[in-house]
């Protein structure tokens, strides 16, 4: 596979894990989607789900694992690419160095809070895991942040007309 094929599998995969964030904001959630892919095959998706579930682990990235997990039948995901609408925070990360993913290739990098480089860098080049993760980033950036700037801009105007009606 060249690098333009390789670079539009990516950006396919990434529209699937940005389609699945939009489910997470029309469930009131921070718009985040993933996508667990196993030789060409989307085996987990998830959207953040924290609010809805009361499950502090809901983040996309775990809903993914879980699904993929059981799809194969093996927590174990070797070979896996994990696409994430957002950079992974460390408990994501934790839970790819579990899972033994291969590769993660994100949108958005999260300044606050990301695992992937812009604030921990877990993944790729932490020694004291076993496992190494290969990252990606950048790849549909644009369209990420913008969905999740007009998610809070919306919800901060909610908040707004909710002080000014009480």
């Amino acid at each position: 596979m060249t690098q333009i094929e390789a670079h539009q599998v990516d950006v396919a995969f990434m529209r699937r894990a940005l389609e699945l964030a939009e489910n997470a904001w029309e469930e009131g959630e921070v718009p985040v989607g993933a996508v667990i892919v196993l030789d060409g095959e989307i085996i987990g998706q998830g959207w953040n789900r924290p609010i809805a579930s009361h499950d502090p682990t809901a983040h996309a990235e775990i809903m993914a694992l879980r699904e993929a997990a059981a799809k194969i039948g093996n927590y174990r995901l070797c070979k896996s690419t994990l696409y994430a609408s957002l950079e992974p925070c460390p408990m994501c990360a934790g839970a790819i160095v579990h899972a033994r993913v291969e590769r993660v290739v994100y949108a958005a990098p999260d300044p606050k809070g990301g695992a992937a480089g812009s604030v921990f860098d877990l993944l790729p080049t932490d020694e004291r895991f076993n496992h190494r993760v290969s990252v990606d980033s950048g790849v549909l950036e644009e369209e990420s942040s913008v969905l999740l700037k007009n998610f809070f801009r919306h919800r901060r105007q909610q908040q707004k007309e909710a002080r000014q009606t009480s």
